[in-house]
């Protein structure tokens, strides 16, 4: 019986490709980065063409490192950034203009006129959801008034809407298939989160063809099936699909209520299972399908999205050019104690949860001429554990938090974090686990594992981060100063 999943996590900067073993361990790896573009400020793209170039390289590396016969492959997960809007061609595949990415901030006037108009209350009772620039609707709306002869070919059925996942099925599969999970449905602003369908209600308020949209399919199971012509000669089962987020909550095994994880990636995004139950918050949360079952029932989740943490550092290696690679931002980092009071807000994209701020822009105060690069540095990695607190303190009290994605491999920074909650920061053996999780969906989807029991036997404890209690003081000083900053950060642009 084939019986390794090969996974596929098409990320924010880049696709990562792992085959996953039965015992749930990574046999093979491989990873390429693709362009960001930045054609106005606030405003971020991706070349569609780009991120699948990027999926080929990273299959056909992390194939050829893992050296096993293609028949011991069960089938394909794809994870995926979220919120991302593309258009295709539904019969070349080409795409007429770049990728809207999530992290973009040209619609904050749609929103504004939208929230005038008096529809966020309803638009947030059927989504979950808010009306902010990150989720797709409003970037779709703007297509259609920005941009009205594509749209016409949107409209007339030529041209195909979707999120990253269901256009990588598209070129799997050679246009054969259009679909996309309940998670990345629940985030796109048009999607009846209670009903688990598309809603005609928001479709019309968005102004969206619900028939160019993808149809909506379980999280793992026979979903699609790719081309060998199209996808480096693989004849596969597509069996798994979940938005990023979702899947690192399914690859840290929480399928239970109140299970929690941090993931450290281009932002950070705290989920907390709510099981069969849609949890509505007052506080900045987002209430999101988690997954559906091949029994058609959804589990929720309720969900602190944070915009820039990684891609802070990123942008101290690529922008300020101060760091040669992330990885060694905790040795620079450690040269100093503390970051002589300079504080970084990086609100490069605005602010998300809590604060929910388009306006909002990248902030460092406190700098003297004694400030160095390693005062940055650590002020960066810091903003990052203050923004997930800012996040935590909205959620029920937590006794430890599960963290994974890249950044989590920095004991710095999840030592940081410990003392900052004041609990316990658990790190698993694998980190990769948004790409582990489409993996695991796409086993049960093909019968490598039988059930959610036998994942949570595979997960290990790499190390736990307990809290020092002699930081505690000065923790909340420094948190109180962080505070005060974001307010500095609001409503700049």
């Amino acid at each position: 019986m084939s019986s390794s999943i090969l996974a596929i996590d098409a990320g924010t900067t880049g696709v990562t490709a792992l085959v996953v073993t039965p015992e749930g361990t990574i046999a093979a790896k491989g990873y390429q980065e693709f362009g960001q573009h930045f054609p106005h400020p606030g405003w971020v793209e991706h070349s569609p063409e780009e991120i699948w170039q990027a999926t080929l390289e990273a299959t056909r590396t992390c194939l050829k490192t893992w050296g096993g016969p293609v028949s011991d492959l069960a089938g394909i997960g794809i994870t995926n950034q979220r919120e991302t809007v593309l258009l295709w061609d539904r019969e070349t595949l080409g795409s007429p203009r770049r990728a809207i990415v999530w992290q973009d901030r040209r619609t904050a006037e749609i929103c504004e006129r939208l929230k005038a108009a008096g529809h966020e209350d309803r638009v947030a009772a059927l989504t979950g959801l808010r009306l902010d620039p990150y989720f797709s609707g409003t970037k779709l709306a703007w297509l259609a008034e920005h941009e009205p002869h594509t749209w016409a070919l949107v409209e007339s059925g030529r041209y195909a809407i979707g999120t990253v996942d269901s256009y990588l099925v598209a070129r799997m599969t050679r246009g054969t298939w259009h679909v996309t999970d309940v998670s990345n449905a629940s985030r796109t602003l048009l999607f009846d989160l209670e009903a688990g369908t598309w809603s005609e209600e928001l479709c019309t308020l968005f102004g969206v063809p619900s028939d160019a949209l993808p149809e909506v399919v379980d999280s793992w199971g026979d979903l699609a099936r790719t081309d060998p012509r199209s996808f480096l000669d693989l004849d596969l089962p597509i069996a798994g699909i979940a938005g990023d987020q979702q899947s690192a909550l399914f690859g840290q095994t929480c399928f239970d209520v109140g299970d929690s994880k941090c993931t450290y990636g281009t932002g950070s995004f705290i989920l907390t299972n709510t099981g069969s139950t849609v949890e509505r918050s007052d506080a900045g949360l987002l209430s999101t399908a988690a997954w559906r079952d091949p029994s058609g029932a959804i589990t929720y989740a309720l969900e602190g999205a944070i915009f820039v943490t990684g891609a802070a550092v990123q942008w101290l290696r690529d922008g300020l050019q101060i760091v040669g690679t992330a990885a060694e931002t905790a040795a620079i980092a450690a040269t100093v104690d503390s970051t002589d009071g300079v504080v970084f807000v990086p609100a490069l994209t605005g602010l998300g949860a809590p604060h929910w701020d388009p306006h909002a822009r990248g902030t460092i105060l406190g700098l003297t001429r004694g400030t160095t690069r390693a005062h940055l540095v650590r002020a960066t990695l810091e903003a990052i554990t203050y923004e997930v607190r800012d996040v935590i303190d909205t959620m029920p009290s937590l006794t430890s938090v599960a963290v994974d994605g890249g950044a989590a491999a920095n004991d710095l920074l999840c030592q940081l974090q410990a003392d900052l909650l004041g609990v316990p920061v658990e790190r698993p053996r694998i980190v990769e686990t948004t790409a582990l999780g489409a993996a695991f969906m796409a086993g049960l989807g093909t019968g490598v594992w039988d059930s959610t029991d036998q994942l949570r036997d595979t997960w290990q404890l790499d190390r736990s981060f307990e809290p020092d209690p002699a930081k505690a003081q000065t923790m909340a000083a420094s948190y109180a100063l962080w505070q005060k900053a974001v307010e500095r950060s609001k409503d700049w642009a």
